[in-house]
């Protein structure tokens, strides 16, 4: 636990992402030292408080890694490629991110002496499960390179980290959406997808049928569910999930979509491509018994904030 204000120094890895940066900012809040790496590829350093401190440069760049944890008690890694789609036709690029910078990261840890590591995986492991809402001890069914690279960074960092005597944590994040996360420019998340769709007037993007279920968390409660895992006393190599614990419908999305906007929204549904696997929702047993987790805003609510959010940021161009 980090329990003394000497040791409130910790590092984020990709902490200018869309989580990260929310990390940081959070983590400023409550008094700690940050410090953030990125490499840009898809952060945004503006979204930081002026307190967080800064460095570009990449994971797999080991002395650059440890000159920035000396001192530090806790890293979040964040730092991934994080496309599905995209991993399919780049697997390499993902192997070298996502499982290589992990090993370089650990590495480093074990040099510089720091003494957790806050994994940030992925729902994506889980792949198609039969369970309405799946617990850690399912095994895993990785479906794309994107979900492979996470459960095998899983395995590297719980592994090396009994080798090393390094204390490890592992979120597995389910669908993580909010203010501030980007738009890609191919393959881009569904919710901002969609509220931009439906801010422009145009038709929702549907891919499947829509009746596939996903698990869509706000990404305050993943801050919180991170820094608990960072200050929880007994978690060392759990593997804990981190979602709302609620399934949802694509359809159901559009219609709540609309709701918050007060109109009608078409969906299109688009059957060339694949929604993906037919449900997917987080069983939160663990996450509530030891890290005390427990989602705080409703979808609804998450949308709502998610929508003001953009328009106000439209208003200010």
């Amino acid at each position: 636990m980090l329990a003394t204000v000497t040791a409130r120094k910790v590092l984020i890895t990709g902490g200018a992402g869309f989580l990260g940066a929310a990390l940081a900012n959070a983590l400023c809040e409550r008094g700690y030292i940050v410090r953030v790496l990125d490499d840009l590829s898809a952060g945004d350093p503006s979204q930081l408080s002026v307190a967080v401190h800064f460095n570009r440069g990449d994971v797999n760049d080991v002395p650059r890694l440890w000159s920035l944890l000396q001192g530090v008690e806790c890293v979040f890694h964040l730092a991934a490629r994080v496309s599905v789609s995209e991993s399919i036709l780049y697997p390499r690029e993902y192997n070298a991110t996502n499982v290589g910078g992990t090993v370089s990261l650990i590495q480093a840890v074990r040099d510089a002496g720091a003494r957790r590591i806050v994994f940030a995986s992925s729902g994506a492991v889980y792949g198609e499960q039969r369970a309405e809402r799946v617990r850690e001890d399912a095994t895993p069914n990785p479906g794309s390179p994107y979900a492979v690279s996470k459960l095998a960074a899983e395995y590297y960092i719980n592994t090396i980290g009994a080798l090393w005597g390094i204390e490890t944590v592992i979120l597995r994040i389910f669908n993580a959406y909010g203010p501030g996360q980007k738009m890609r420019p191919s393959h881009p998340p569904v919710i901002p997808a969609m509220i931009r769709q439906a801010l422009g007037g145009g038709s929702i993007i549907v891919h499947g049928d829509g009746t596939q279920q996903r698990d869509f968390v706000y990404v305050d409660d993943v801050v919180e569910a991170l820094i608990a895992a960072a200050e929880a006393p007994t978690v060392n190599r759990l593997i804990i999930n981190v979602g709302s614990g609620i399934p949802t419908a694509i359809n159901t999305l559009v219609d709540v979509i609309g709701r918050v906007l007060g109109k009608k929204l078409t969906p299109l549904h688009v059957a060339a491509e694949s929604g993906g696997v037919s449900r997917l929702c987080a069983d939160l047993s663990r996450a509530q018994e030891r890290l005390g987790y427990c989602p705080r805003v409703s979808l609804e609510e998450g949308i709502r904030r998610t929508i003001e959010a953009t328009l106000k940021r439209e208003a200010a161009r």
